[in-house]
């Protein structure tokens, strides 16, 4: 165990070393909550126009995937394990680089950002089965978890676990919606055995481009304002 804290405090301090003030406000915003609502309302959107008054289901069950993960990853790990945050840890929190100050709360395994963000990546993956649509919105889970590592706010380790327990829920809710939907609403044109297929036939394919439309446009608002402000 020792061999793997030590390997993940390594490992932090590599990636992150390099800071530069661009990439500070780039990650320091694409970290930022609020910054990714319109993402949000693009993918509440999307469900809303797929299926009608039957997006209810679907959206109830994005709720409680967020609620699980973020009630399990803050209130049951983090105070559970209470592993200090790079920034609090008494051997790095001198060493380690930080952006504006931010330093986090004490402890962080596992990252609430990472469990937040896989869990809806995996699970509205599974639902829109749009491969473009996954590509895009788990490369988002990535950059978010790595600009926690490069706020100095969270181990690799942290993002790691964070990243399997928001799998891992965003599964386990996806199966559960599929094996109940159809308690809730009568779907007339496909069967149990095309379930999974005909969930995601119900959504648009240019809905859920313009998903990857918007967050692709929000990731190059984030990099065009951090360069403006430099000068």
């Amino acid at each position: 165990m020792e061999t793997l804290l030590q390997l993940d405090s390594n490992l932090l301090l590599l990636l992150n070393y390099y800071h530069s003030d661009f990439w500070d406000f780039a990650f320091w915003t694409i970290s930022s909550t609020l910054i990714w609502v319109p993402l949000y309302i693009m993918i509440v959107y999307a469900i809303v126009k797929g299926q009608k008054w039957q997006s209810w289901i679907t959206l109830l069950a994005v709720v409680v995937l967020v609620f699980a993960c973020d009630w399990i990853s803050t209130d049951i790990l983090k105070h559970g394990i209470q592993r200090f945050r790079p920034t609090h840890h008494p051997d790095l929190k001198g060493i380690v680089k930080t952006v504006f100050g931010y330093r986090g709360g004490s402890f962080g395994f596992v990252s609430s950002h990472a469990a937040n963000t896989m869990g809806l990546a995996v699970f509205s993956s599974l639902v829109f089965k749009n491969r473009y649509y996954s590509i895009f919105i788990l490369s988002w889970s990535f950059v978010v978890g790595y600009s926690r590592i490069y706020l100095g706010v969270h181990f690799p380790g942290d993002i790691l676990g964070g990243y399997i327990l928001g799998a891992s829920l965003g599964y386990v809710v996806y199966k559960l919606y599929g094996r109940f939907l159809p308690k809730f609403v009568r779907l007339t044109y496909f069967n149990r055995k095309g379930l999974a297929r005909g969930i995601a036939e119900q959504f648009d394919r240019a809905h859920v481009m313009q998903i990857v439309f918007v967050g692709l446009l929000t990731f190059v608002c984030v990099l065009i304002v951090s360069k403006v402000l430099l000068h």
